[in-house]
């Protein structure tokens, strides 16, 4: 039986959305994956780190589905909701979650670590991470790409600026912070959305993309975006994404 507008909206407005875990869009929207596979090679940098930290860990969901994490993991988060699914997550790895506003200064003393991690930052605070690395380790981050999700947003939104996550911009910060880059990868991903409790599922998840987005604030626009959805199919958008690793140079201790 096909439900109706009001029964997808109302599911999708109710939902939680704490972690990171898009579950719930299984059948209902889809996403191209980038070819590197950032969960094999963060599990490789792991199992041969000695000290750990992931940035903005979200729920704990691709730490706690590592095979081996180091002797020291720590992860940061600042959503409480989310604060409470990594704790439960990751301490019984043996992994300690720590609450962290997302500004600098990170609550850690320098050189603390020889690997930092984040998959899709908000920001990333290089003169930081410098600080916190031990000389020789490594920043490794999946990062949201330039025009991501555009189409979506700019259907509710209208025309708009989104090229601001920018790789060269981010090769640039990281060597003014200090860092060698030794790798930087973009890809460009086909994102679909078969029905309208998806877009507001990924909306009310993903903040960034239509910011202050409430079903309450779009309800012409989610109509007619559901009426278009079963005319003529799946809405199209696409991700971008980018691979970046930077090193801190030998030397002494900071």
């Amino acid at each position: 039986m096909r439900r109706t507008y009001d029964d997808l909206v109302r599911e999708a407005a109710t939902v939680s959305v704490a972690g990171w875990d898009f579950s719930w869009l299984d059948g209902r929207a889809g996403e191209e994956r980038p070819s590197w596979g950032y969960s094999r090679l963060l599990g490789e940098r792991m199992a041969r780190a000695r000290a750990a930290l992931d940035i903005q860990t979200g729920g704990g969901e691709l730490l706690a589905g590592l095979p081996t994490l180091p002797p020291v993991t720590v992860a940061t988060e600042s959503w409480p909701p989310n604060l409470r699914l990594a704790a439960s997550r990751l301490r019984p790895r043996g992994a300690r979650v720590v609450h962290d506003d997302e500004e600098p200064r990170l609550p850690f003393a320098g050189a603390a670590f020889d690997l930092v991690s984040s998959r899709h930052p908000v920001r990333t605070w290089w003169a930081e991470i410098a600080r916190v690395l031990r000389p020789g380790g490594s920043y490794f981050s999946q990062q949201v790409g330039p025009w991501s999700g555009y189409e979506l947003s700019e259907y509710f939104l209208g025309p708009h600026e989104g090229g601001h996550r920018d790789p060269a911009r981010a090769r640039a910060e990281a060597e003014a912070a200090g860092l060698e880059v030794v790798d930087l990868r973009s890809a460009r991903l086909r994102m679909e959305f078969r029905d309208i409790g998806a877009v507001i599922y990924f909306l009310r998840k993903v903040i960034w993309i239509v910011p202050g987005f409430s079903v309450e604030r779009f309800p012409d626009e989610l109509r007619s975006l559901h009426e278009r959805i079963e005319t003529e199919g799946p809405f199209v958008a696409h991700s971008a994404r980018f691979l970046i690793e930077a090193r801190k140079p030998d030397g002494p201790a900071a």
